[in-house]
């Protein structure tokens, strides 16, 4: 029987499912560490750009912005005019950009590169339905789980990499390093990835894709921004409230319109609704960890533990490891109990690590346990997350509804960046003439993270267990 298959395959030539899976979790893996990537130089920016600390705070913000507004976009797109097509355009943007950011003295070029990096956070939800629709239902749970899990392990590996980069060579080197890693992964879809054959008839709607980054990108700066620039500030109140009005104005349309961008209709149903909400939730509960724990590091004492910045990435590593392994046994326990539960123990694994690290946050040991615990939290969580979407939609819709999930996401970690940030700027004191948050204010960012867990928690407990099936009228005799 095995025989058969390997000789249908090769007469076919479609490649092993495994090494589809694979190349996939690689191109993830490569898509989460853009977001790590520029950590270790971006206290120094200010110096090595000759630029204000305000203009390269952009080089970080630009990312996050094209990522959200890119992810549910290229999702549609993947779903009408090809995944993998659609796939190897984003990763060639990955590229382009390095190759821009690489060669950059100035501002202004480091931030149109790392503007066309954020575009590549758009291959895992791709990387998700392209499973859908080629794997066995036997595999492609243990697979969803893999690709969706890289969205917090890459970040987390790659951080380590980057800071001995940094350490050892010119600052550029982190974006060759980028444009080289893109370069292979880009060959690997093209040699592994089958041609997607799965396709939604239609037009693109191009006035729903205008509408929708108007609008997250109005709402996503004001929270991104809203820290240094002012909560109550004319341009933050402006971008707030005019991307907010831009997005009610959207969903008005998109409701109106044959073939819109996204279909809010199957948006809204409850088990695709609640999960969206409970992302952002999950992921602000990620990145509460990812902003404070580095920092309580790093910090020389009494305020901290004085670490490296290699030193405290090794202590942060773990998680990602942890996501890893738990991947594949993800999948097959959502299998036996269901992805609403894995989301339950998820959230509880997150509530477990902010409680002990409100307990327990005076050794460097702590820390790694709570880091680990973060983990097994966002590992089970962010592995239940497209499982549950894909059982509520129909396939035709797998690609953009998916974006629309890592968008909330990015929604949740965003908010995380800002309001943990803004805690810790706060609540600060001086220090040998330097101003390090107060140790009230890492307690209250802990309370932070485990209550948006809770809200994670509670929100699972009101997905349905199994998603409702369609009714349709009975067939004449």
């Amino acid at each position: 029987m095995h025989r058969d298959e390997d000789a249908r395959r090769r007469l076919t030539r479609i490649p092993p499912q495994g090494a589809v899976v694979a190349v996939l979790a690689i191109a993830g893996l490569c898509s989460s560490f853009m977001f790590t990537l520029v950590v270790p130089i971006q206290a120094s920016l200010p110096e090595l750009l000759h630029a204000s600390r305000e203009d390269t705070a952009w080089v970080v913000t630009v990312t996050l912005l094209v990522a959200a507004v890119i992810t549910p976009i290229s999702g549609r797109l993947g779903d009408m005019y090809g995944k993998r097509r659609v796939v190897l355009a984003l990763l060639a943007l990955l590229v382009v950009g390095s190759v821009i950011a690489a060669t950059s003295t100035g501002i202004i070029p480091l931030i149109v590169g790392r503007g066309l990096q954020g575009a590549v956070t758009g291959v895992v939800p791709l990387g998700i339905s392209i499973l859908r629709d080629i794997l066995h239902e036997d595999r492609v749970d243990a697979a969803i789980a893999l690709i969706s899990a890289t969205l917090g392990v890459g970040g987390a590996l790659g951080m380590p990499l980057s800071a001995l980069v940094t350490q050892y060579a010119d600052w550029h080197g982190l974006f060759w390093m980028s444009a080289g890693l893109g370069a292979v992964v880009f060959g690997l879809v093209l040699w592994i990835v089958p041609v997607s054959v799965l396709r939604t008839a239609g037009r693109f709607d191009y006035v729903g894709a205008a509408g929708l980054a108007a609008g997250l990108s109005g709402i996503l700066l004001a929270i991104s921004r809203g820290n240094e620039w002012g909560w109550l500030s004319a341009p933050v109140l402006a971008l707030g409230v005019g991307g907010i009005a831009i997005l009610l104005a959207w969903g008005a349309y998109e409701l109106r319109i044959a073939e819109p961008l996204l279909d809010l209709r199957v948006a809204a149903r409850r088990p695709v609704l609640l999960t969206n909400i409970a992302s952002i939730a999950m992921g602000f509960s990620l990145f509460a960890s990812n902003v404070s724990y580095p920092q309580l590091l790093e910090l020389p004492a009494p305020a901290g533990f004085g670490l490296s910045l290699l030193g405290a990435s090794l202590i942060v590593m773990p998680s990602g490891l942890v996501m890893m392994i738990l991947s594949p046994y993800s999948g097959r326990l959502a299998r036996t109990v269901g992805p609403r539960r894995l989301l339950v123990f998820g959230a509880i694994a997150l509530i477990v690590a902010y409680g002990f690290t409100l307990l327990f946050s005076t050794e460097v040991w702590h820390l790694l346990v709570a880091n680990i615990l973060v983990g097994v939290g966002i590992g089970f969580g962010y592995a239940s997350m497209p499982m549950l979407i894909m059982r509520s939609v129909p396939q035709s819709e797998t690609g953009a509804s998916n974006g629309l999930n890592a968008l909330f996401r990015s929604l949740g970690t965003s908010t995380a960046s800002a309001v943990v940030g803004a805690v810790l700027a706060t609540m600060s004191t001086t220090q040998a003439g330097v101003q390090v948050p107060t140790s009230a204010a890492f307690q209250l960012s802990f309370v932070l993270g485990g209550g948006a867990a809770v809200i994670a928690l509670v929100v699972a407990m009101f997905i349905p267990a199994r998603p409702a099936r369609e009714t349709h009228p009975a067939l004449p005799h």
